[in-house]
């Protein structure tokens, strides 16, 4: 299946839940989940034996700066059986970016919802183990974040280079 044809499946399925597809941008074309159904989507294209996406090659967090009030999450997935792929997408406001785990989908999720979460600080409910996995557990902020501000020190040793 192709990415429109997955589209079309989802929108059968899902109805308002998928905000639209977007086939212009240099790359893949990405479907758009409400933040809400997007842990329901992926158990969907996992589970669905004509979709197969057994394999999730990659889970991403994105801030595009102080201008927009939105992170957003995009999720890489591919079939092994089909060897088809698909990019979903999903936003949630910067002053609550919550969404739903797909750890228990796919295992590999487990670390990169905790990357995304120390870096951007977006949380995943019901993940069972969302803590930092690159910085320390009393490090201050979310270094990926475009409003992050570098502390001057950490522990007495200076931080920036």
């Amino acid at each position: 299946m192709n990415p429109e044809e997955i589209y079309k499946t989802l929108i059968d399925r899902f109805g308002d839940a998928v905000l639209g597809f977007d086939f212009e941008l240099v790359g893949d074309p990405n479907i758009q989940i409400a933040p809400a159904a997007i842990a329901a989507v992926c158990q969907y294209l996992a589970e669905t034996d004509s979709l197969a996406f057994n394999s999730l090659m990659c889970l991403s967090g994105v801030d595009l700066g102080a201008k927009d009030e939105e992170f957003s999450v995009v999720y890489h997935l591919h079939s092994l059986r089909y060897l088809h792929s698909v990019v979903l997408k999903t936003s949630m406001p910067k002053t609550d970016p919550h969404l739903p785990t797909v750890s228990h989908i796919w295992k590999t999720a487990d670390w990169h919802e905790r990357e995304t979460y120390d870096l951007y600080g977006i949380f995943f409910e019901g993940h069972t183990d969302l803590r930092r996995i690159l910085l320390p557990d009393d490090w201050e902020g979310y270094p990926l974040r475009k409003d992050y501000m570098e502390p001057d020190f950490y522990r007495g040793m200076r931080v920036p280079y």
